[in-house]
C-alpha cells in the first residue's frame, strides 16, 4: 500500500481451531501432527458460553457465529482500548457459507415436525453476515459492516479490504477475519461426491500421494489500526499489512485456471501494491489444499513468480484442515505466530513432496528463520484469488 497510504499496524490476534482454542494452543497444534483418519475436523467439546452474556444467546447464535464471538474476545483483550471514535471503527469480516448447521437442523424439523417448529431465529443465524454483525453489535463498532463471501479466499480478501480502509483513511481501526462451522452432514456428502474430501482421511498438501481435503472450521479475528495511533496509544504491534490483492481466474466454477495464470498475476499484483519484489519475501502460507489440481497450479504459480530460489513454503492445512471462508484468516495468524516464534511450521502430513513441483517446502520439523516480509494466498471455487503480504513490526 504505496504511496501516501497510512501504515496499517496489526495490534490483535484472536484465534479458534480443531488444532488449540486461543492463539497459544493454535500454535502448538500447528508443530504437532497432522490430520489422520477424518473426513472433517471439529473443534472438540466446544463450549460457547463464556464468549455470550447468557446461555439463551448463545443458543441464538449458530457455531460458525460463536466461533467469531470466542475470536474476537480475545483479539479485542490483546488489542486493548483503541482510544478511537466507534464511528471510525469498522467490521470487515468473512465466511464462505454462513450458517449451515443451523439451516440444515431446522430444515430437518421442517420435514419431521411441520412449519410451525421452524425456529423464528432460523434467518438470523443462518445469515452469512451474522458474524460480523455480532462483533460490531457486542462492541459497539458503527463503522463499514460488511461481510465478504468470496469462498476460499473470503477472509483474505476481508484482511485485505480491511486493511485498505485504514490506508485510505475511511477508518481508523478495522475488526477482521473470518468464521467458519460448515461441517454439516450435508456439507460433508457434498463435498465428498464431487471428490474434494481425502478418501484416506488424510490432508497432505503438495504431497505426491495427495487425494482432497479434509474439511475444517474455526475463526481468526485481527484487530487492524492506524500506525501512529497504535504507536501513540503504546500497543503491543504484531505486525503490519504491507499490501493485498484480489483477482478472477474468470475460468471454471471449481479448478484452478491451467498453470495458476490467475495466481501468478493475483501474488504479482500484491507485491506490487506492497511496493515489494519476489526477493523480498520470505516466507508464504500456501492455499494448499491437498487437492491434485489447486496443488499443482499453486506450485507452478508460486515457481514462476518466485524462481527456483523462492521462499520456503508451507500449508498448515494438514493440521487444521480446510476452513473454506476462514482458511485466509487462521493462515493469516499463523503467518502472524511465525514471526513471533520466528519458526515456520511444517507443512504435516506431507512425507513425499510432488517430484514434479519445485517449491522450497518445509517438512517434517519447524524450520528457524529470520522473520521478513511473507505472503498468504488463499483461492476459492468460483476462480476468487487472494493473496496478502504480512511482515513483523519494524
Amino acid at each position: 500500500m504505496q504511496g501516501t497510504a497510512r501504515r496499517v499496524a496489526i495490534t490483535g490476534l484472536g484465534v479458534v481451531a480443531p488444532c488449540g482454542q486461543g492463539k497459544d494452543a493454535f500454535w502448538k497444534g500447528l508443530l504437532g501432527p497432522g490430520i489422520t483418519g477424518k473426513r472433517a475436523t471439529y473443534l472438540e467439546d466446544w463450549d460457547p458460553l463464556p464468549f455470550f452474556d447468557n446461555p439463551k444467546d448463545a443458543r441464538r447464535a449458530d457455531r460458525f457465529e460463536q466461533f467469531a464471538a470466542a475470536a474476537a474476545a480475545e483479539a479485542m483483550g490483546q488489542a486493548g482500548d483503541l482510544g478511537v471514535d466507534p464511528a471510525r471503527i469498522g467490521t470487515i469480516f468473512a465466511t464462505g457459507v454462513g450458517g449451515l448447521m443451523t439451516m440444515e437442523e431446522q430444515i430437518r424439523i421442517l420435514v419431521e415436525k411441520g412449519e410451525r417448529r421452524v425456529s423464528p431465529f432460523l434467518v438470523p443465524m443462518m445469515m452469512a453476515n451474522a458474524a460480523g454483525a455480532s462483533i460490531s453489535m457486542r462492541y459497539g463498532l458503527r463503522g463499514p459492516n460488511e461481510t465478504i463471501c468470496t469462498a476460499c479466499a473470503a477472509s483474505t480478501h476481508s484482511i485485505g479490504y480491511a486493511a485498505r480502509q485504514i490506508a485510505w483513511g475511511r477508518c481508523d481501526a478495522v475488526v477482521t477475519g473470518g468464521s467458519e462451522a460448515a461441517g454439516a452432514p450435508i456439507a460433508v456428502a457434498g463435498f465428498g461426491n464431487m471428490t474434494a474430501l481425502s478418501t484416506t482421511g488424510a490432508s497432505r498438501p503438495f504431497d505426491a500421494n495427495r487425494d482432497g481435503f479434509v474439511l475444517g472450521e474455526g475463526a481468526a479475528v485481527l484487530v487492524l489500526e492506524e500506525w501512529g495511533n497504535a504507536v501513540r496509544r503504546g500497543a503491543t504491534i504484531l505486525g503490519e499489512v504491507l499490501g493485498s490483492a484480489s483477482n478472477a481466474d474468470a475460468h471454471h466454477i471449481t479448478a484452478p485456471s491451467p498453470g495458476g495464470v490467475g495466481a501468478i498475476a493475483c501474488m504479482e499484483l500484491a507485491l506490487a501494491d506492497a511496493g515489494l519484489t519476489p526477493a523480498d519475501i520470505r516466507q508464504i502460507n500456501a492455499h494448499g489444499t491437498s487437492t491434485p489440481l489447486n496443488d499443482a497450479a499453486e506450485a507452478a504459480a508460486i515457481d514462476h513468480v518466485f524462481g527456483a530460489s523462492g521462499p520456503a513454503v508451507v500449508s498448515t492445512k494438514g493440521v487444521t484442515g480446510h476452513a473454506l471462508g476462514a482458511a485466509g484468516a487462521l493462515e493469516a495468524a499463523a503467518l502472524l505466530l511465525s514471526m513471533q516464534h520466528r519458526l515456520i511450521p511444517p507443512t504435516a502430513g506431507t512425507t513425499e513432496m510432488d517430484p514434479d513441483f519445485t517449491i522450497d517446502l518445509v517438512t517434517g520439523a519447524p524450520r528457524p528463520w529470520e522473520p521478513g516480509p511473507s505472503m498468504s494466498n488463499s483461492f476459492g471455487f468460483g476462480g476468487h484469488n487472494g493473496s496478502i503480504v504480512l511482515a513483523p513490526p519494524s
